[in-house]
């Protein structure tokens, strides 16, 4: 897929095609049994992004992949948290600030899954509570070393992170995550990010504006927001780990509080989830 980036001024069309949602009405989305894509989970709010692309494009769409996996230890909602808002909200922002054609259906796969190989971009949430089996490993290994592009979102705290290095060290033992520095052209790609900021929440991000502290963390062990990643042999990221921040809520939860859209949807959120798909979908 050939991607160009639009033309200037990214962050002011960002704002200006905002669109205004609803509140959400519930703390976790109800997904039916036989749901394949986020086209098929109701939403949290009263309105969601609606696009189509012309016929031609249709084997040159990019599609949103979400993993579903079981649940191991930890709290949340695990695999299917902020759905589908989040999903369709990220794949609407993508399709506008590039020229990329996105699928306006995501899709939610289980690592054994034989379309996975068809998807260059996995989307973990919650990796904390993450479990995989022995086959799902081999799964992963094989996407992974063939290409495939992990982004794992939504956890907080060392026993969440600990859970994620044991099963990454399962899928790629022997290669460790690094600290991905803000050189690297990931941060270069539609937008320009120079520091990695912290999303929190929608609670405590709506509460933010009025804390004396402007609290966004969820632990105290969590003050830190780290972007570490897991390398193939030739400097391509494999897996990408954005951990002690939400991006989920600030893709999801955009249309809700103004406050929360303009200093974690807007800022941080849209630009570097926009980066991320940009740059695993070039690199």
């Amino acid at each position: 897929m050939v991607l160009l980036v639009l033309a200037g001024a990214a962050g002011i069309a960002l704002a200006q095609a905002r669109g205004q949602r609803g509140w959400r009405r519930g703390t976790e989305s109800y997904i039916p049994a036989d749901a394949r894509t986020a086209r098929e989970v109701p939403s949290h709010s009263t309105e969601t992004p609606t696009w189509t692309n012309p016929p031609a494009f249709a084997a040159e769409t990019f599609v949103f992949t979400r993993l579903q996996y079981s649940q191991g230890w930890g709290r949340g909602s695990g695999w299917s948290t902020d759905l589908p808002d989040s999903d369709l909200n990220l794949s609407f922002r993508l399709q506008q600030m590039t020229s990329a054609r996105v699928d306006p259906n995501g899709r939610f796969l289980r690592a054994t899954d034989p379309d996975l190989s068809s998807h260059p971009f996995l989307y973990i949430v919650e990796p904390g509570g993450l479990s995989l089996d022995d086959v799902e490993v081999v799964a992963l290994r094989g996407y992974l070393l063939n290409g495939g592009f992990i982004l794992m979102d939504d956890f907080w705290g060392e026993e969440a992170w600990r859970n994620v290095e044991e099963v990454m060290d399962q899928v790629l033992p022997g290669r460790r995550f690094v600290e991905l520095p803000l050189s690297h052209p990931l941060y270069h790609g539609v937008f320009e990010i120079d520091r990695k900021g912290q999303i929190p929440n929608y609670r405590l991000g709506t509460q933010s504006e009025f804390d004396p502290e402007g609290r966004t963390w969820e632990t105290e062990d969590s003050t830190v927001v780290h972007h570490r990643a897991i390398l193939d042999d030739r400097g391509r990221v494999m897996v990408l780990a954005t951990h002690n921040t939400d991006n989920g809520d600030g893709w999801e939860r955009e249309g809700e509080n103004d406050y929360f859209f303009r200093n974690f949807s807007e800022r941080i959120a849209y630009p570097l989830g926009i980066n991320i798909l940009y740059h695993a979908m070039t690199h």
